[in-house]
Order: C-alpha cells, then structure tokens, then sequence
C-alpha cells in the first residue's frame, strides 16, 4: 500500500530560498570555472531526513540530507530545476539530487537535497 502524500499548508512554506543556476566559462587551459548565478526566489518548506557519514579528502565527514516541498508553478517545475543546480537560503547551500512531483497532480515539487558544507557564501 502506499502512503497518502504529506500536506504542507502554506504557512509552513516559509522559509526563503534562491535557485542558482550554475554558469560555466573556459579557464584558458582546457577547463571551466564554474559559478552559480541567482535565479527565482521561491518560498518552501524545509524537514531533515537523516545524516550520512562518509569520508571527503580523507576526513570524516557528516553530511545532512533534506526535502525541500515548493508549491507547482511555472519557475517550479520537474523539467526546469536539474542536479546542476543548487539552492541558497541565507548562508546555507544544499545540492539538489532530485526533484519530483510526488502525486502528479501538479502541485507540489518535493527536492531531495543534500547541504553543502564549506560552501556557504560561495558565487
């Protein structure tokens, strides 16, 4: 059996996020520098799901995941928000690793996202 989908008044869709695009240039020896340029500003609501521990440049390292929900719209969708992407709330960054609309009734997009750590304030 499945779960009925989890309502989010819109109250709750209260905290501020940016939508940044990334943007790539040529470095002059072959490679890119990439940057990320701000996109829309969207309202959301925001719930932990768990912390992993993995190991980054031989560190231990906690990494936190979150769901993200934004109501549907035309800035909002499936097809416009990538991986590339990432989204910005105040100093906070979190890496979207997947985006969906969980009941296809087009009303909410739910992100799965994982918080980028020494990145905060990073263009």
């Amino acid at each position: 059996m499945s779960q009925p989908p989890i309502r989010v008044t819109i109250g709750a869709r209260r905290r501020r996020f940016v939508l940044e695009r990334p943007l790539e240039t040529p470095d002059g020896f072959g490679g890119v520098v990439r940057r990320f340029e701000a996109g829309p500003l969207l309202w959301g609501a925001i719930e932990p799901l768990r912390s992993v521990e993995g190991t980054r440049l031989g560190r231990a390292e906690l990494v936190a995941t979150h769901r993200v929900r934004f109501r549907f719209g035309p800035e909002i969708t499936p097809a416009k928000i990538t991986p590339a992407m990432r989204l910005a709330s105040g100093p906070r960054r979190f890496a979207i690793r997947s985006a969906g609309d969980p009941d296809g009734r087009r009303r909410e997009l739910v992100c799965q996202v994982e918080e980028l750590v020494g990145e905060a304030g990073a263009a």
